[in-house]
């Protein structure tokens, strides 16, 4: 009936409702691959609303922007002369324009010769004359001609160059029809079967474990007050996660807690929530920091100050952050005043301690460590144990991370007080929703990587994608090799100052880059929403490594996707993550054609990779002359008083050389097997410019090392436990009933409790220790008398 009239009517309970595109069959179909015109149509068409549109809640009290501002107001702001994107545009329109004057100059010659064999057919000398006054006539209106053109081309050309320059940066490269077919051959998936290992991994030793939480629970029955139910309601927060579930009433209890659970479920929510009720019920008597949250990397610590602080937003509980990168004179303002929660990384922390006036970890009463495994690998070491050591010692500690190691079990053992275990997710499992997907390397094929990533970035996997690369080096390539090819990437790693770490990821939420190109800096608990794809350049070092990658995606119930490129020699965690996924797991086989097509295009593109680098490498020179220059000028103006004294640290620089040195040197050693085989390796290295095979080998390198370190601590003799390992086996009585074991001295001194034994306590020392001690030994002498101890 309403049909009838185009009028659409009311959904009912008992109506079929047609499935959500996001939901998870959406994750089963495979993707169109897309090119050249036809991607420029598609992009032409979804234009419906202005780019510039924002809807008005986005400048309200309850956007994220307000609970970064402060965050934003410590960085320091030093604007390079020319970004890495505009070097690269740059460096594209040049060789755009070597490639049509080339076109154009090859096009002239070609007319020229035509004209030259026209002209030599034949001379009719008959016609000279009639051919002399047409020519006169003609070059008078030719060149009115050509006068009209020039004008025209004046006028309306320049719209025409930025139209067709705007088309060009749309798609880097045109391929031709011939091409476009080739790269339109779709990809060959198979599902991959692994043998299932039989029987399950024996439990870890807690004391207690909450693993089995009551599903029912709800943010209303977990006893929290109204003001942190107000701000997880203005959140948006409907229902909590299972690790929510497990552990906010036991963190409520003050007990200490070890959990694991998959990454994307809430995990900082989880140690958050059972903190600031702690806080509000327990209010502070002085201006001391009482809860302390350490996590491994500057964009974790941002994300989580961001989270406490809309939690705490209807709370008078105050939050700092401390975090490398950031002003130093700001943080030591803030950690002065006292602040009830410090979420901070381990380095800049000693750095506080050592050197900011009035500041301890003594009244610390809540200890988080936040990817726990993290923070307690080699890297680490030596700056958990100074902070751990700082510490109150009557304190609640949490471990929280997707994965555990035997590292965080060594600190729950020694740190943590009857620590309960809440694993709700196994040590490696990966999100449920997520498919994952191999591309075989063959042996001879290792130069192909860079040509696959760009093969499957170009055609399948378009936007909301995130590349993990093993070093600094090539995820600095690989953008600038995409960005030449007319895509748009960002960078994240190490080397790039914390305002450009954070422009990266600012700009990959906004969707003003489709693609980030990161280190495992960026594998830690960073929740980026909309991630639909991750792709491994190669495999990471372990296989709770890779569960972290992956987790950037299939994040909160959503559905998503990773691709990982995998050798030889990384065949054997290939076959680990088969073992343990819980669905099915495919390979992606790439047509040939197409991989050698990318290669080519690789090869041409060489020179201008090189270009782009030259280009920073000039800016870097300049703008480190530049800064020798002002610090000479600083030390000239400054009087002795104005000089800021040197900060102090743990270390000294000698030690902490030391310490990397020795660490550098020990990777290259078992990596590579031997001390000679690293001099050759370096001095090769040196020599000449690295090929493709070269660097995708120098990438596994890096990953064995990791690989080998690992496997020679784990030869290690484990250290004395608080609480044994595995569960304690109950030894077998001998046959016949043997005695009991026999206690030591000490413990039968203290739980004899014998009328002997209480008799010879009260009578006082014994003759033989009279006479050692040089006691009277005369009958109640020592204590009749007034005589003194005396020593012989």
């Amino acid at each position: 009936m309403l049909s009838d009239f185009g009028f659409i009517g009311t959904i009912h309970d008992d109506d079929e409702i047609p499935e959500d595109p996001d939901s998870e069959s959406d994750g089963e179909t495979e993707q169109p691959i897309v090119l050249g015109r036809e991607k420029k149509a598609l992009k032409g068409r979804s234009n419906v609303f202005s780019a510039d549109f924002e809807f008005g809640e986005r400048d309200g009290l309850y956007s994220e922007d307000w609970a970064m501002a402060d965050v934003m107001a410590q960085i320091k702001k030093r604007k390079a002369p020319t970004t890495l994107d505009e070097k690269i545009e740059k460096v594209r329109k040049k060789r755009k324009t070597e490639e049509k004057a080339l076109k154009e100059g090859k096009t002239l010659q070609s007319s020229d010769k035509t004209k030259l064999s026209e002209d030599g057919d034949g001379d009719i000398k008959e016609e000279e004359d009639e051919d002399d006054e047409d020519a006169g006539e003609d070059d008078d209106g030719g060149e009115e001609d050509d006068d009209d053109d020039d004008d025209e081309d004046k006028e309306g050309g320049g719209d025409d160059d930025e139209a067709s320059g705007d088309e060009e940066d749309d798609d880097e490269e045109e391929f031709s029809s011939a091409d476009e077919e080739v790269l339109k051959k779709a990809d060959t998936l198979r599902e991959k079967k692994g043998k299932k290992k039989a029987g399950a991994e024996p439990p870890e030793a807690f004391f207690e474990d909450a693993s089995n939480y009551d599903d029912s629970l709800t943010f209303q029955d977990m006893n929290l007050s109204r003001p942190i139910l107000k701000a997880i309601t203005t959140m948006g927060f409907k229902q909590p996660t299972p690790i929510q579930k497990a552990c906010v009433p036991i963190g409520l209890m003050g007990k200490d807690i070890c959990a694991c659970a998959a990454t994307g479920t809430g995990k900082t929510a989880a140690f958050m929530l059972p903190v600031l009720e702690r806080l509000l019920y327990k209010p502070k008597q002085t201006q001391v920091t009482r809860v302390l949250v350490l996590v491994p990397t500057r964009e974790l610590g941002i994300q989580v100050h961001t989270v406490a602080r809309q939690l705490a937003q209807f709370t008078n509980v105050s939050t700092c952050l401390a975090v490398g990168g950031l002003d130093l004179k700001s943080q030591e303002a803030a950690l002065r005043a006292g602040p009830d929660v410090l979420i901070a990384t381990p380095g800049r922390l000693i750095d506080h301690l050592h050197n900011t006036p009035s500041f301890e970890l003594s009244q610390i009463e809540i200890l988080i460590l936040d990817e726990a495994d993290r923070m307690l690998d080699e890297y680490f070491e030596e700056q958990m144990k100074e902070i751990i050591r700082m510490c109150s010692y009557q304190r609640q500690t949490m471990l929280f991370s997707a994965t555990m190691n035997e590292e965080v079990k060594d600190l729950a053992t020694v740190s943590l007080k009857q620590p309960v275990r809440i694993f709700v997710n196994s040590n490696t499992d990966v999100a449920t929703l997520l498919r994952q997907e191999f591309v075989r390397i063959r042996p001879v094929r290792e130069g192909d990587r860079e040509a696959i990533v760009a093969a499957l970035l170009t055609r399948t996997f378009q936007d909301h994608v995130m590349l993990f690369t093993q070093t600094k080096k090539q995820a600095h390539r690989m953008h600038i090799l995409l960005g030449l090819m007319g895509l748009k990437v960002g960078e994240l790693h190490g080397n790039l100052s914390q305002a450009q770490r954070l422009e990266s990821l600012r700009r990959f939420k906004d969707e003003q880059i489709d693609i980030l190109v990161a280190t495992d800096v960026a594998a830690r608990g960073l929740d980026i929403d909309g991630v639909k794809t991750v792709i491994n350049f190669t495999m990471p070092n372990t296989v709770k490594h890779y569960v972290h990658r992956v987790g950037r995606t299939a994040r909160a119930g959503k559905v998503g996707r990773s691709v990982s490129l995998v050798g030889e020699t990384e065949r054997k965690m290939l076959k680990d993550i088969v073992k343990k996924a819980k669905t099915a797991v495919k390979a992606r086989v790439l047509p040939q054609e197409v991989i050698l097509k990318f290669r080519d295009l690789i090869d041409k593109l060489e020179k201008d990779v090189y270009a782009v680098m030259r280009l920073e490498k000039e800016e870097r020179e300049m703008s480190h002359s530049e800064a020798q220059i002002s610090s000479a000028q600083k030390k000239l103006t400054q009087s002795a008083d104005e000089k800021d004294m040197p900060r102090s640290w743990f270390q000294t620089n000698q030690e902490r050389k030391q310490d990397r040195m020795t660490k550098a040197l020990q990777e290259f050693d078992l990596a590579l097997r031997g001390k000679k085989k690293r001099v050759q390796f370096l001095k090769d290295g040196k020599k000449k410019e690295m090929t493709a095979e070269d660097r995708a080998q120098f990438e596994m390198l890096k990953s064995q090392m990791y690989a080998e370190r690992a496997a020679k601590r784990d030869r290690r003799p484990k250290r004395a436990r608080a609480c044994p390992e595995d569960e304690p086996v109950q030894k077998a009585k001998k046959k016949g009933g043997g005695k009991p074991g026999m206690k030591s001295v000490f413990d039968k001194e203290l739980t004899n409790t014998s009328k002997k034994a209480l008799k010879q306590y009260r009578a006082g020392p014994s003759f033989e220790d009279k006479k050692r001690l040089g006691l009277s030994t005369k009958k109640g002498g020592s204590f009749k008398s007034k005589t003194r101890y005396k020593r012989k």
